[in-house]
């Protein structure tokens, strides 16, 4: 039996990383290549009030628990059961008795903004990608994601966007391209990068 390979895929918030993964798991069309993304390893803040918990830094590398993550993903590769958490967006906290089940994969892709952050989980992933576009196209898209997907305002996403998301892709997110080792610019789209990264994985594995 093959060994399981690990994908990262990172990029700014609204850059296209989603599209992108949605994209390469249509193409590829097999149920034994699944994709995590990071923030479903956001950590617990049930603890805290809400009015605390909204004021949490969630572009920070801190907002992550990368132990649980890479305990997770090496499981994944010993060709083990785990139970991927699930977060809510709207009240900030894990759902209770609530996973998602991964087992009998051959790839994983895990997707997210701090995706390429972690030396030791670079270390588990056999291809690293960085999805690149322009700060205003990815400002409109958080824009649009939040509001009708995560129950926000326009004026608490742009808030949130000028005094952390900005300030954090530039300090810990825009570094993590030097890692990559495909680029796809413009976003989830690109075709001829979707096809080259989908060449690849089959060459790899399938």
């Amino acid at each position: 039996m093959k060994n399981v390979i690990i994908i990262g895929v990172a990029g700014g918030s609204g850059s296209g990383k989603t599209r992108l993964v949605k994209n390469i798991l249509k193409e590829i069309d097999d149920t034994q290549v699944k994709s995590i993304e990071v923030d479903s390893y956001y950590k617990d803040l049930s603890h805290l009030k809400f009015e605390k918990r909204e004021k949490n830094n969630f572009d920070h590398p801190d907002a992550i628990d990368f132990e649980l993550l890479y305990k997770d993903l090496k499981r994944i590769l010993k060709n083990e059961v785990i139970y991927c958490p699930v977060y809510n967006y709207k009240t900030h906290t894990r759902k209770k008795n609530e996973s998602i089940k991964i087992e009998k994969v051959k790839i994983i892709i895990l997707e997210g903004i701090l995706a390429l952050h972690d030396a030791k989980i670079r270390e588990l992933m056999t291809m690293k990608i960085f999805v690149d576009t322009p700060s205003d196209v990815r400002l409109l898209r958080r824009i649009k994601r939040d509001v009708n997907k995560r129950a926000r305002t326009i004026e608490s996403v742009t808030e949130q966007y000028n005094n952390t998301v900005k300030p954090m892709f530039i300090r810990f997110v825009a570094p993590t391209k030097e890692y990559a080792d495909i680029i796809v610019p413009k976003g989830g789209k690109n075709k001829i990068s979707i096809d080259a990264i989908v060449t690849n994985i089959k060459k790899m594995y399938i």
